[in-house]
C-alpha cells in the first residue's frame, strides 16, 4: 500500500492550517483541522486521476515551529 505524506503547519498569526504534500505539487488549507482533513482528501482525489494509482494512505505530519530568543 502506498502513502502520501503532507507536512502540516499552523498559521500562528491568522489561524488555520496549511498542508503541502512531500514530493507532489499538492497544497491546501483549512480553517480547522476537520476542514483541512477534508480538503487534503479532496486535493489528493483531484491530483490522482484515473490514469494514476491513488495512494492507499494519507499521512499528516504536523510541524511545529518554535523560536527561542537569547
Amino acid at each position: 500500500m502506498s502513502e502520501i505524506i503532507f507536512e502540516v503547519s499552523e498559521d500562528e498569526v491568522d489561524g488555520g492550517y496549511s498542508a503541502n504534500a512531500l514530493g507532489y505539487g499538492i497544497h491546501t488549507e483549512g480553517e480547522t483541522l476537520e476542514e483541512l482533513r477534508q480538503n487534503v482528501k479532496e486535493a489528493v482525489e483531484c491530483y490522482f486521476d484515473e490514469t494514476m494509482k491513488n495512494p492507499g494512505l494519507i499521512r499528516l505530519l504536523f510541524v511545529r515551529d518554535e523560536v527561542l530568543a537569547l
